[in-house]
């Protein structure tokens, strides 16, 4: 089985308006709504791509009564510890001349929640599959993935971690199979600006040093990089659109990788699928859909 962490879900408010001026009443030329957070969004891209997994995480209130009923599919399994207090967050993205986010915060998370979220986790065996992704309310403790891996470490579980910063960095100890930084997030990570081929692979390594077995990293347009666990070096070239979302791109593409290995064993399939996958959330309002991944796959193929 599959299962994947959203510690701090979300609705996604997207709102269009011409031109975002302060201090005035702006009227939107469009808006959706999109629930979810990362975790959720690779559940989803999952889905489509036939793969059953289980969503685990916090809901709370009305809005997480919302991502609940969102996040349903008859491949996945929604297992969601529901809070007694709060609300799950809602987050403002304006798309306008520039793009401006709002995030929420999330609810409180006690220990009482925490503890049965532990529990939960005592479920994944040997042979599954557990996917880490995003950010942690900041009610939670700043070691909860540590404490996870920690909970999993003798059971041979896969682990995959799409974090940022210390979340990230914290957790190679654990050697996860697969982590999915970008350049940016590299940057952040090392305290240096990696812009090029080069840098990027030259600190893929070294992430690799510190535990990760794969390293996966998002180019934005430039397309994709894996350092495999045996030292080979992939390449995959994005595929020329129009970028319409950019939000849930990189989740896709760690949905369409895993997917990829885990039905073909192949590394240069999984990152082929996976930048299909990410260009294909890229290329729609929301999410990927199975028509849209089987387009950009068979030009990838090529």
């Amino acid at each position: 089985m599959i299962y994947t962490v959203t510690l701090n879900p979300s609705i996604d408010y997207v709102v269009h308006i011409d031109k975002l001026v302060s201090g005035v009443t702006n009227r939107t030329i469009s808006e959706e709504y999109y629930f979810g957070g990362k975790g959720i969004n690779v559940s989803h891209v999952l889905a489509e791509l036939d793969l059953d997994n289980t969503a685990l995480g916090f809901i709370a209130g009305f809005t997480g009564e919302a991502i609940e009923k969102g996040t349903e599919h008859p491949r996945i399994t929604t297992d969601f510890i529901r809070l007694r207090e709060g609300v799950s967050r809602i987050n403002v993205k304006i798309k306008s001349d520039e793009e401006t986010e709002i995030n929420g915060q999330g609810p409180h998370i006690d220990d009482e929640a925490l503890a049965a979220f532990m529990e939960k986790t005592d479920g994944i065996k040997a042979g599954d599959t557990l996917i880490l992704s995003g950010s942690i309310p900041k009610t939670m403790p700043d070691d909860v993935y540590e404490r996870i891996l920690e909970r999993l470490k003798d059971r041979e579980v896969r682990i995959v971690v799409d974090a940022t910063k210390k979340l990230l960095v914290n957790s190679l100890k654990y050697r996860p199979f697969l982590i999915k930084p970008n350049r940016q997030e590299i940057s952040e990570m090392f305290g240096v600006e990696v812009k090029d081929e080069e840098t990027t692979l030259f600190y893929a390594r070294k992430l690799q040093e510190m535990g990760a077995r794969n390293v996966l990293v998002s180019l934005g347009g430039d397309g994709a990089m894996l350092l495999d666990e045996f030292g080979r070096v992939h390449r995959a070239s994005a595929v020329k659109g129009k970028v319409v979302n950019t939000v849930g791109s990189g989740d896709s593409m760690v949905a369409g990788f895993l997917a990829g290995y885990l039905t073909k064993k192949d590394y240069a399939y999984a990152l082929l699928l996976g930048t299909a996958c990410g260009g294909a959330t890229a290329f729609l309002p929301g999410l990927a859909t199975r028509e849209k991944i089987e387009e950009l796959m068979s030009i990838l193929e090529r």
